[in-house]
């Protein structure tokens, strides 16, 4: 079969599924018809029938376990070559490591806990409040592949299945939440029932990443891009591993993107003017965060400040910004961003309680002085500290005993 023909009946077998053939059917040609199918041509038809508009990505993420299943025992493996999930301390080992901690977890803890809970001990709330609150490590595993990952990957143009990822993760940071909230003596029951959909959809994402995202990924990723992986990973943080070996990859030539990027030179402002080094510095002291997109909405800039709220790293450089947020909140941010350069908007703001921070998200249109819209910036701000202040303080005060 030419590659031609394989793609179109490959896409056509998804098309069939969403259209509500009868799984069974289309799993048994597609068995007759497919000896070995790759992750990367899973990818390029996923994006194909989203581009032209033939499947939503909302419809490939509501059938993203449909899909799973029907290519089960049909993907081919990574080229040995560029195996990379066995070598200590890489960026593919890590998750997969993670995932078998989940797997603990649940074995070790969740499951034995649950069994107590049916058997009416109560003792077993507490004791899953508490494994909960460990699970819930798992936003950082997600959150690595959505800040890391996926940038790099739209980079080589596998866009459709970051994004029914992304939706799929977002629907288990819910369940879990949902749980959280649910769990109770009294709702035992209720609990029971929403526990068994968590995990059900945890192992499930778990197959995603070993079966479909690595082999995919690991065909196109460069030691570049694993590096700038491995590097900014402990920004985002580590997902039930306080300590993991670090990967030593082979030494390249590039120059580090501090030396790089900070020189000699000035930079001069209507105001004032500051070297390279003391502008970074100063941006950075800012107790806020600052994100700049540019007029093509692609990100062009984003500040570290050491009171940072939501996890930045430079895989986002020259991202759409659309690709930086969850699919359920993208057209939000693009209408925003519309009604920025037609001018029918000035700002925008959001407030949300993140844990013990209350962070307050504002977005301005950036023009220049004929009003031409030339890009958006983003502050975002834990305001919790400032909703506490009362009374004054004066700069004398601060010395006076």
């Amino acid at each position: 079969m030419s590659q031609t023909n394989r793609e179109k009946l490959l896409k056509d077998l998804i098309k069939r599924l969403h259209a509500g053939d009868d799984f069974d059917k289309v799993r048994e040609e597609f068995i007759k018809e497919f000896t070995g199918v790759s992750a990367q041509e899973i990818a390029d038809v996923e994006k194909s029938l989203v581009e032209q508009g033939e499947v939503k990505v909302e419809e490939i993420q509501k059938l993203c376990d449909v899909h799973a299943t029907l290519f089960e025992g049909s993907i081919d493996g990574v080229s040995p070559g560029k195996r990379k999930d066995r070598e200590i301390g890489h960026p593919a080992w890590v998750l997969k490591e993670e995932n078998r901690a989940i797997e603990r977890l649940f074995s070790g803890q969740i499951d034995p806990n649950s069994e107590r809970l049916k058997g009416g001990d109560k003792g077993a709330v507490k004791s899953l409040e508490a494994n909960l609150e460990e699970l819930w490590q798992i936003d950082r595993h997600y959150a690595r592949k959505e800040n890391l990952w996926f940038p790099i990957m739209e980079r080589y143009g596998i866009t459709a299945p970051p994004q029914v990822m992304w939706g799929v993760d977002d629907e288990i940071r819910a369940a879990i939440k949902e749980a959280r909230a649910t769990l109770s003596w009294e709702n035992r029951d209720s609990f029971l029932e929403q526990l068994e959909e968590v995990k059900t959809k945890i192992f499930s994402m778990i197959s995603k990443e070993e079966d479909i995202l690595i082999p995919m990924v690991s065909e196109v990723f460069f030691l570049t891009d694993w590096r700038q992986i491995a590097d900014e990973s402990a920004e985002v943080g580590f997902c039930l591993m306080d300590n993991h070996p670090d990967w030593t990859p082979p030494q390249l030539q590039d120059a580090k993107v501090d030396a790089s990027l900070l020189g000699s030179g000035v930079v001069k402002l209507p105001s004032g003017s500051f070297s390279p080094e003391m502008l970074t510095r100063v941006l950075n002291t800012l107790p806020i965060d600052m994100t700049v997109v540019d007029a093509n909405d692609e990100v062009l800039y984003f500040s570290q400040s050491s009171e940072r709220i939501f996890p930045r790293t430079t895989a986002i450089l020259g991202r759409k910004v659309s690709n930086c947020h969850p699919p359920a909140s993208v057209h939000i941010v693009e209408k925003i961003l519309d009604e920025f350069k037609s001018g029918e908007r000035d700002s925008a703001e959001f407030y949300i309680h993140l844990g013990d921070k209350y962070v307050h998200i504002r977005y301005w249109p950036i023009r220049d002085d004929e009003g031409n819209y030339m890009g958006t910036l983003e502050v975002s701000q834990d305001i919790a500290p400032i909703q506490k202040l009362k009374g004054d303080k004066r700069l004398l005060d601060e010395f006076e005993d």
